[in-house]
């Protein structure tokens, strides 16, 4: 079954998509921490959309995640 974009609009909602993959991989966020080195307590707050999570501990966690991000730039930019 072909993957579905999900719209992100904010850190909450990236949070609750990772948070949602995570559980259907069956992966714990202990589990996860051991595999990125990020503390559980950081994978926590990412995945409840904390605003101030780094960017690349994010991009980290997506990685690991199978998750990928596009971005799609307005209409007539290049």
């Amino acid at each position: 079954m072909a993957a579905v974009p999900l719209p992100i609009s904010d850190a909450a909602s990236l949070g609750a998509i990772l948070r949602g993959t995570r559980k259907a991989l069956g992966i714990t966020q202990e589990t996860l921490s051991l595999q990125t080195g990020i503390s559980r307590p950081t994978i926590r707050s990412i995945e409840h959309g904390k605003e101030t999570a780094h960017l690349g501990l994010v991009l980290q966690i997506c990685r690991d995640l199978g998750v990928t991000l596009e971005v799609t730039p307005p209409e007539g930019v290049d």
